[in-house]
């Protein structure tokens, strides 16, 4: 029988299996920084990735980016400290607005599993690292 470890560990796997899909197919990711974007594509995660917090970009900056993608579905993947959780309900409201679709679902998902033991996603591959040694040692 899987143990909880073993248990978040698959329910992991299988939603950053999803967000690649997703990511392939076209639907821009927007992460915070440089780091966030590395530790998905470390995760396999390569598709178009949207910096939001590089080169002084404000605000308007990353929505006016956004706008400029031409996608109706936009994966919202911010960091998961209350700052993360503000930008992600701003910018959630802003792109609604103009009828772009936010996609909540994988944030939400992961601040459920992995909330309490990261508060970034660049923090995510060494996490699941760390998952997959106590899984091998159970």
């Amino acid at each position: 029988m899987p143990t909880k470890t073993e248990k978040r560990l698959e329910k992991i796997l299988e939603l950053l299996e999803r967000l690649e899909k997703e990511s392939t197919k076209g639907t821009p990711v927007v992460v915070e920084g440089k780091n966030d974007a590395r530790a998905l594509q470390k995760l396999g995660i390569a598709g178009d990735i949207i910096l939001a917090k590089t080169a002084g970009k404000s605000f308007l900056d990353v929505f006016s980016e956004i706008e400029h993608t031409k996608k109706r579905e936009i994966i919202l993947l911010f960091d998961f400290d209350r700052r993360g959780k503000e930008w992600t309900n701003r910018m959630a409201r802003c792109i609604e607005g103009n009828k772009i679709v936010p996609n909540l679902l994988f944030w939400r998902t992961l601040l459920g599993l992995v909330g309490r033991d990261i508060k970034d996603i660049e923090g995510l591959p060494s996490y699941l690292d760390t998952l997959k040694s106590k899984t091998v040692k159970s």
